[in-house]
């Protein structure tokens, strides 16, 4: 990467670790069930914690979480919900640790719905990343409607930590929505490809 280019990213990709993140996945559209559900558990896990807290435990938790097999996941009984209480590797939450098991037994049957958890979230941008053109972070929402529509019918279907600001991020995170600062490479290299793949239907 040039020099240019890596001078240009979001201003929130400070140190290696978020630099790490922001380059490779962060914006990047997902369409894999287990990545979107695995996704989905460290979001809400974020919830009044920092983000980098959360990427320091993501093995910790694909380890704990079975690599994020919702299948798996949901069928952790009440002595393996005690044995992640006891892991100092994932947020000792027990609230966090029942809604996961929990969004697993949601997510398998939204794909059982409507064939996979990629087909169901997609919806709600229409299949299409939304691009944005944020100049700065403060230009950026904390929610939208998108991710109000989505905390709501989440909701509904008995998922848990799935607010609307929770939800947006994940949109962010997923790449249903491309809210890359312009000025940052990766909103070019994101919105090019969207491009392509468009010129290419």
């Amino acid at each position: 990467m040039s020099r240019s280019a890596s001078s240009a990213r979001c201003s929130w990709a400070q140190g290696d670790q978020y630099v790490a993140y922001h380059d490779r996945e962060w914006g990047v559209p997902v369409h894999d069930d287990r990545l979107l559900f695995e996704m989905l558990i460290l979001e809400g896990a974020q919830a009044g914690l920092s983000w980098s807290t959360i990427l320091n435990k993501r093995d910790n938790y694909r380890q704990a979480f079975a690599d994020f097999d919702a299948e798996r996941v949901a069928r952790y009984d009440r002595r393996k919900r005690d044995r992640l209480m006891q892991n100092a590797g994932i947020v000792r939450n027990r609230l966090k640790i029942e809604s996961t098991i929990g969004n697993a037994k949601e997510t398998l049957k939204v794909r059982e719905k409507f064939g996979s958890f990629d087909a169901y979230l997609w919806r709600f941008v229409d299949g299409v990343p939304r691009q944005n053109a944020w100049r700065s972070l403060s230009d950026v929402p904390p929610r939208t409607a998108e991710s109000d529509a989505l905390s709501k019918d989440l909701k509904r279907r008995g998922f848990r930590f799935v607010g609307s600001t929770i939800c947006y991020a994940y949109m962010q995170a997923v790449g249903m929505v491309n809210d890359h600062l312009v000025a940052c490479f990766r909103h070019r290299e994101l919105s090019g490809r969207q491009r392509r793949h468009e010129g290419n239907g």
